[in-house]
């Protein structure tokens, strides 16, 4: 009895130190609505993670180029950003921009709301939960919903997209993904910040793919008249519950993304990694940074000349993880062809895939790619809503 009782003593006092160190929260619950508290992480808690070091006039972090994009807003050497952005997309498919005038307090705004409902219980939650957003696939989804090579993922997340309603012709012909949103209640002004947020990250993508295609050496407009003029833009929000040491699965397995470019907001917990040429390496939260990486169809696109990069995460940091995601992919029924590059330039190091799959090889209609791709993270929804045509 003595020895257990110290040993509950050791326990504890290992708890204070970390609960003082801030590497824990407690996690409490609100006697008035029955709700847990998803905490943000400490506010110091960035400068224990990110690194810098400057090569030549490029700063990086852990090896990923930081470019300050700031030219392509208010004019400036916009050459000079475009040589930036192709070699990053060259060399790593991976990087943070800096510059881009997104308001801070906005995404301060969403990681807080966003907190509020992922601390509500799953009953509240479930409100919203995908099955009911029908072809749109909009909604909530629980711990391990959602599935990266067949494991399950240990996160819970929202999706969301650009807000249609029953007027516009994508939805009244039953594309899949294009439909209205799904809000809840509570927290009161999640709606409002989720649509400020993706119209202010889609903006941002397109000054982007510009800076893209001046690099490219194509003109400023390519992406716009070819490919995104009505683009398919997707938001996440994910939550990933902390993991213990002796857990070895993963908040998400890897995988690339599908479409053109992500842009990536996290808190300040750390966990994504990106596979470099020579093994892993961490990718941690830069303050009033988005991390942007390139998807399969940019790939495919450059023929290798640009990368689709794997990553994942894995929530080892003890505190409640947020990430959100905003990806700008090409239109629905946009046929995904090869860049008319410059120079013809097309990589002979492509390398085998992280899947065993081959997007030089496909062909079709971005929107016949993306279904296929979504229908193996939700295989029990593709079959009820897409095989039904509900």
């Amino acid at each position: 009895m003595r020895r257990q009782r110290r040993l509950l003593r050791l326990r504890l006092g290992w708890l204070r130190r970390l609960l003082r160190l801030g590497l824990v929260r407690a996690s409490r619950r609100d006697g008035e609505r029955g709700r847990r508290f998803v905490h943000s992480p400490p506010s110091n808690h960035v400068a224990r993670v990110f690194r810098f070091r400057l090569v030549g006039q490029t700063l990086r972090v852990d090896g990923l180029p930081v470019i300050d994009i700031s030219p392509l807003r208010n004019g400036g050497d916009v050459e000079r950003v475009a040589v930036e952005i192709d070699a990053a997309c060259r060399e790593m498919g991976f990087f943070y921009v800096v510059g881009h005038g997104v308001a801070p307090e906005l995404a301060a705004r969403v990681d807080r709301l966003a907190r509020e409902f992922f601390g509500l219980d799953d009953d509240e939650k479930s409100a919203i939960a995908m099955q009911h957003g029908g072809r749109a696939w909009r909604g909530w989804f629980p711990v391990g919903g959602e599935l990266t090579s067949g494991k399950p993922d240990m996160k819970e997340g929202i999706y969301f997209g650009q807000e249609l309603d029953a007027a516009d012709p994508r939805v009244q012909a039953g594309l899949p993904l294009h439909g209205p949103n799904l809000f809840p209640v509570r927290p009161e002004g999640l709606r409002s910040a989720v649509l400020e947020y993706i119209d202010r990250i889609t903006a941002l993508g397109h000054m982007l793919l510009r800076g893209m295609s001046i690099g490219l050496g194509l003109e400023e407009s390519w992406f716009d008249e070819h490919l995104t003029s009505e683009p398919l833009v997707l938001f996440r929000i994910f939550y990933y519950p902390p993991l213990d040491g002796v857990d070895d699965r993963w908040s998400v397995g890897e995988h690339t993304d599908y479409g053109l470019i992500t842009i990536l907001a996290q808190d300040a917990s750390g966990g994504l990694e990106v596979r470099g040429p020579d093994g892993w390496i961490a990718a941690p939260p830069v303050e009033d940074a988005f991390v942007v990486n390139l998807g399969d169809m940019l790939e495919r696109m450059t023929g290798g000349r640009y990368r689709s990069t794997p990553h994942r995460v894995r929530n080892a940091s003890r505190l409640d993880r947020l990430s959100f995601p905003l990806f700008l992919d090409p239109g629905w029924s946009a046929e995904v062809l090869p860049v008319p590059l410059a120079d013809g330039e097309v990589s002979q190091d492509r390398g085998e895939r992280w899947d065993g799959a081959d997007v030089h090889a496909w062909a079709g209609t971005y929107g016949e790619y993306v279904v296929t791709k979504v229908g193996r993270v939700f295989p029990a929804l593709r079959d009820e809503v897409l095989r039904t045509g509900e």
